[in-house]
């Protein structure tokens, strides 16, 4: 693949989190222009999912191979896309990778459960339980904002053009209702390993399916603001348990050394010998609704004005979960695929695949291949419809 030189805007956003309610910000967007394809390019918008950032969830840049003097970007989701014509953008969320992290520099405001992680890079046995800020950082409303400001950034270097979405993992959680509620930005959406809880939190009212939960306790703050349940603001993990999801070392350094690079603060923390800090990743904790079966069919525009196509592994255990987790932690993939109303829709389960293809030479190869021919012609493997499951050789079957 060709060097693509990346450009990097700061898009100004007024925060609905709560946290820094009111105040503007910058968010970080990566854009991928094509060339040389004629005509103008579509839009496409990606997003992350809960913890792992832009970089490099949607853009890994591994290191120059057989004597080239560029990296090698072959790995780069955002960048195939862009490779096939499309202008690309990828975006953090207010909590992760280069957006602002409000409330996520004192690592005594990390989840108490991880703290053990800090203990000896910068310390945490000095923590005052009452002095921390005790609540999640986003929430669904602030993520939808955030999408929305980044949307119409989009829309207006296009001359108002829909956009295509593309997300992975719990990019769902904000993609899908976004969807929904805005039908009129977004030309389709398409999902890697989507975060669905059927059974997940919304308002129980089909007149107000987007409004919080009842009952969704409040800090001390303006009764102005977007709600912010307790809890805390930063979810961390260690380079080992990041790694240890990725099968090939070279894969697994450039990843941990991309997480590293888009958080100064992060990489400063963590590790076993103090004075020798080994990093961190830093990530938000939010607290999410209106996404589940009772919330999907709302306005038919899943499947409708926007067509949908879901692509995850067979062997994908964080995406899908039993029903004996619970509510908040049953996830399931297939009852996505049920619960959009339209016709517009396509699935595939891939076998072998797990929640990380990204991540992975050949799935990758395969993902950026399917999301391509998908934003072309909404078909993959000639199919433009229905739910597929696909072997190790290509061969689909239908799954009734």
């Amino acid at each position: 693949m060709s060097h693509i030189t990346p450009i990097d805007h700061e898009v100004e956003h007024t925060s609905t989190v709560p946290a820094n309610y009111g105040k503007k910000v910058k968010l970080f967007v990566r854009q991928y222009q094509a060339t040389g394809h004629g005509g103008t390019p579509k839009p496409v918008l990606m997003l992350h999912g809960r913890s792992v950032p832009a970089l490099p969830g949607l853009d890994l840049v591994l290191p120059p191979r057989g004597g080239s003097p560029h990296p090698d970007t072959s790995m780069s989701w955002a960048q195939a896309l862009t490779g096939k014509g499309y202008d690309v953008y990828v975006m953090d969320l207010q909590g992760s990778g280069r957006s602002p992290r409000p409330e996520m520099h004192d690592p005594c405001n990390a989840n108490p459960a991880q703290r053990l992680l800090l203990k000896d890079n910068p310390g945490t046995q000095d923590c005052d339980p009452t002095a921390n800020y005790p609540h999640q950082l986003g929430n669904s409303q602030s993520e939808w904002d955030e999408l929305g400001t980044v949307t119409a950034f989009v829309r207006g270097r296009h001359d108002d053009e829909k956009v295509s979405f593309v997300g992975w993992s719990a990019a769902s959680f904000v993609m899908g209702p976004y969807a929904m509620r805005y039908p009129g930005d977004v030309a389709s959406l398409f999902l890697l390993a989507p975060m669905f809880p059927p059974k997940g939190r919304w308002s129980n009212d089909l007149n107000a399916p987007f409004a919080p939960p009842p009952g969704t306790p409040l800090p001390t703050q303006p009764e102005s603001k977007p709600p912010a349940v307790f809890g805390f603001p930063m979810n961390l993990t260690s380079k080992t348990a990041l790694q240890g999801g990725i099968g090939e070392k070279e894969i697994a350094e450039a990843v941990w050394q991309a997480v590293m690079d888009s958080d100064s603060v992060g990489r400063t923390w963590g590790g076993s010998t103090p004075g020798q800090p080994e990093g961190v990743m830093r990530w938000r904790n939010s607290y999410w609704w209106g996404w589940n079966d009772s919330t999907v069919p709302h306005g038919a525009p899943l499947g409708g004005t926007v067509p949908v196509c879901i692509v995850y592994g067979d062997q994908d255990r964080t995406a899908n979960t039993p029903p004996e987790m619970g509510p908040l932690l049953h996830f399931s993939v297939p009852s996505l695929y049920k619960a959009i109303p339209g016709s517009g829709k396509l699935m595939f389960r891939m076998e072998g695949w797990d929640h990380n293809p990204v991540w992975e030479r050949g799935a990758a190869k395969i993902l950026q291949h399917m999301s391509w021919k998908w934003l072309k012609d909404k078909r993959v493997y000639d199919v433009k419809d229905g739910s597929w499951a696909v072997d190790a050789d290509g061969v689909l079957t239908e799954v009734l």
